[in-house]
């Protein structure tokens, strides 16, 4: 009986017990947030043109090595278009866009391949390495369409989108794993939903956001790179007017999603267009429509 007072005075397995244990747990958290600030604070670049602080934690050669392996591995599994009417198209729209993205681009070397698939989409990855899907092509309707996506893609690149969601996703696990080592002592199916509740915050309130300003930063970038190259950047809202008409009543809500809905994607290529056409005006005097 009095080694059971004893216990609940405050010796072993008391109170006090309880309170360092909730110490010891939050050590984990202490130790993130601090680790945390540190590698936000130390791996900040600027984004051309936009001006943007961002998180990246690797070298461009180490970025570039990585574009380059699976980009070959993409081809490698891949039906390659080697020539023809619809690869020149592509590649010379993409080398007029790169040579509009001239002053921030990082020294990529330029590689431009047609695949053929049924997916409307394309892609550049660091380095230069881009392909268009034959799916692209009737969405795209134009030589500006086209440019409008293709654009897009390698602004993706030149702002190191793919490094900066790396550093992101590091940063969630680092967390993640912290808090995993504080709620240890929790029983299982509270920690399962702690830990639940969490994944979903970091998807939803971390990754998601980021994800979608990538694609709006890139969108802003791409039209600018349109008008440089002298291509109708007025393509780009009616481009996304015929996305939406694709994937009508197939898109998610836009906070479940990656990517903007098509109407923030046409709102804010409205909102830039002044901007756009300004600067068409001013590299383009001399030259005629391509589109």
């Amino acid at each position: 009986m009095r080694m059971g007072s004893f216990g609940r005075r405050g010796g072993l397995g008391g109170q006090p017990r309880a309170r360092m244990s909730w110490k010891v747990r939050l050590i984990p958290l202490v130790l993130f947030a601090l680790y945390g600030m540190y590698y936000y604070y130390a791996n900040q670049e600027a984004v051309p043109i936009t001006g943007r602080t961002h998180l990246v934690d690797m070298t461009r050669e180490q970025e570039m090595a990585l574009g380059y392996q699976s980009y070959q591995e993409i081809l490698s599994q891949s039906q390659v278009i080697s020539e023809g009417q619809v690869v020149d198209l592509v590649r010379t729209i993409g080398n007029r866009l790169a040579q509009a993205a001239a002053d921030v681009d990082p020294g990529f070397e330029w590689e431009f391949n047609v695949i053929e698939s049924q997916q409307a989409n394309a892609f550049a990855l660091p380095g230069g390495k881009t392909a268009v899907y034959t799916g692209l092509l009737p969405v795209a309707a134009s030589h500006s369409g086209l440019a409008v996506v293709m654009g897009h893609e390698i602004a993706h690149a030149i702002a190191r989108h793919g490094a900066e969601r790396i550093a992101h996703q590091k940063l969630v696990q680092i967390g993640t794993m912290a808090a995993s080592v504080a709620l240890g002592d929790m029983d299982y199916d509270t920690q399962r939903m702690v830990m639940g509740a969490l994944g979903v915050g970091a998807q939803y309130g971390v990754l998601l956001p980021f994800s979608r300003d990538h694609e709006s930063e890139a969108d802003y970038m791409g039209l600018l790179f349109v008008a440089r190259a002298c291509f109708d950047p007025t393509e780009a809202p009616r481009l996304w007017e015929r996305m939406g008409e694709m994937s009508k009543g197939n898109q998610p809500a836009e906070f479940m999603s990656t990517h903007p809905s098509h109407e923030t994607r046409i709102k804010q290529f409205q909102e830039w267009m002044p901007e756009a056409l300004a600067l068409r005006e001013q590299y383009c005097r001399k030259a005629s429509s391509s589109s």
